[in-house]
């Protein structure tokens, strides 16, 4: 089995310039709120002009299709009629950045931080369920192992000459449990510790079964966290000024298309 951080045994030939990229994703693939937007994207995609995709695919010069949208379900990238539709045979490159709204991750961090005035709302009230333990969450990571797998197979299939890339999130709650979270209290930092460990389980796991490369944005962000002197992610705020709450800024989209391109530098040949 290969290993997804060296990519032993998955060899991949070098991208040409004008090769066809596909991003397909959530808004920590898309970028919500950094500027600028892409120009005609749907304005609810939150589709930056400078989010890892795009500064990837300029810096390698690749022909980019971007379907990154906000508030995605890796079950809906995969849906007929979704972003997988942007796959096709002659795609080169496939990045892929999701999970956390299958599994409720960004929504119960937000809910957890919004003034107790507001945690009657019904979608609150759902992100705090996830936050009490009572949102079956080990049942919905499973269901989300199934459906990277079945994402990564699916691109395959489309596109079997492709490098796929799975691509993990930045690390937003610091890991030393003394820092202060505000407003998140100590208890939901704690949850949120937990959730994004079981995504990069999870989007790992998948990445090594599958024999795809696996980008660690979290480990390189774990000292940018969204409450460090230098965020790679926005904290909770009330705007998408900068990046919208608990997602990659600016900064943390340059690291990323950074990894990613050091990633498929490594020498590499594509499958015949």
């Amino acid at each position: 089995m290969p290993d997804p951080d060296t990519n032993e045994g998955t060899p991949f030939r070098e991208l040409k310039p004008g090769d066809r990229y596909v991003a397909l994703g959530s808004s920590f693939g898309a970028g919500p709120g950094i500027p600028p937007r892409v120009e005609g994207a749907p304005r609810a995609s939150g589709r930056s002009a400078n989010n890892y995709a795009h500064l990837l695919a300029a810096r390698l010069e690749l022909d980019l299709d971007d379907v990154t949208f906000s508030g995605a379900t890796a079950a809906e990238m995969l849906a007929a009629g979704g972003q997988i539709e942007a796959v096709t045979e002659t795609t080169r490159l496939v990045t892929v950045t999701g999970g956390g709204n299958d599994v409720g991750y960004i929504p119960g961090l937000v809910a957890a931080s919004v003034p107790r005035f507001l945690r009657v709302l019904p979608s609150i009230r759902r992100g705090l369920a996830d936050t009490n333990g009572t949102g079956h969450l080990d049942e919905r990571f499973d269901q989300l192992t199934q459906t990277l797998t079945s994402l990564v197979r699916e691109v395959r299939r489309r596109a079997p000459h492709s490098i796929i890339v799975l691509v993990d999130y930045v690390t937003l709650v610091p890991a030393d449990e003394s820092i202060a979270t505000p407003p998140l209290s100590s208890g939901a930092a704690h949850w949120g510790r937990t959730m994004a460990a079981r995504l990069v389980e999870v989007t790992r796991a998948v990445a090594a079964a599958e024999g795809c490369l696996y980008a660690a944005a979290s480990d390189i962000s774990a000292s940018h966290h969204a409450f460090s002197a230098e965020p790679w992610s926005k904290h909770f705020h009330y705007s998408l000024r900068g990046g919208a709450p608990y997602h990659p800024n600016a900064a943390g989209m340059a690291a990323i298309a950074a990894l990613v391109g050091d990633q498929l530098n490594r020498p590499s040949v594509l499958p015949e």
